[in-house]
């Protein structure tokens, strides 16, 4: 599967804002951003120029992409999916919903690693169970009320059981419950809960441009 390869902390600075692509280095003060700011990587522009309307939505949609850890052709799919359940919800809500369920970012929310990365591997391999069956599919979404438990193998590796320990417990979401080695959904996620961090509406306007 294609997955991008280069260096993570390029992307964070890129998009102005911390992704928390790099793991535990991103809660310290070793992060490029807080130590070189959030500017794009490389020599700088000896003229600054004005970013366009365009530029402004695909930056967006870059930084949502980014943070979840899809690709062109899988984000495009969600959003023919969230498309489809406007009727119960608004589209960027129901957007978010299925990026925030996907089983690999709901390993790395409930602390059971520190990256998204370290979260895809341990689903991959087979560390992951979903009530009490292993799911190795890290797209997989999660439903409300089933259980995510780490698999006896994961508790002996070392970055699992370095998070169990010392993942800041006040960034689990309201929506998970965790407790020790288990966590599941408890509800799904609204559109408080997402706060200010993406502009939706700018994606939105970049595809139905």
């Amino acid at each position: 599967m294609a997955r991008y390869t280069n260096a993570k902390c390029k992307l964070c600075r890129r998009e102005g804002k911390k992704l928390y692509l790099k793991g535990k280095r991103c809660y310290t003060a070793k992060c490029p951003v807080e130590k070189k700011g959030a500017v794009p990587p490389g020599e700088p522009p000896k003229r600054r120029s004005r970013i366009t309307d365009y530029g402004v939505r695909l930056r967006e949609k870059q930084k949502l992409k980014r943070t979840y850890g899809v690709l062109e052709n899988q984000f495009r799919r969600y959003i023919r999916e969230a498309e489809k359940k406007q009727k119960q919800s608004e589209f960027g809500v129901a957007l978010q919903q299925i990026l925030e369920t996907r089983l690999d970012n709901i390993v790395r929310r409930l602390g059971f690693c520190w990256s998204l990365n370290q979260a895809r591997q341990l689903v991959r391999h087979g560390h992951i169970l979903i009530d009490n069956k292993r799911i190795d599919i890290p797209s997989y979404n999660v439903r409300v009320g089933q259980k995510i438990t780490l698999a006896p193998t994961a508790l002996n590796l070392f970055n699992v059981q370095e998070a169990l320990k010392n993942f800041p417990r006040e960034n689990i979401p309201s929506w998970l419950l965790r407790e020790e080695s288990y966590g599941k959904i408890e509800r799904l996620p609204e559109k408080e809960d997402f706060g200010a961090e993406f502009n939706i509406s700018l994606v939105v306007e970049y595809y139905s441009r």
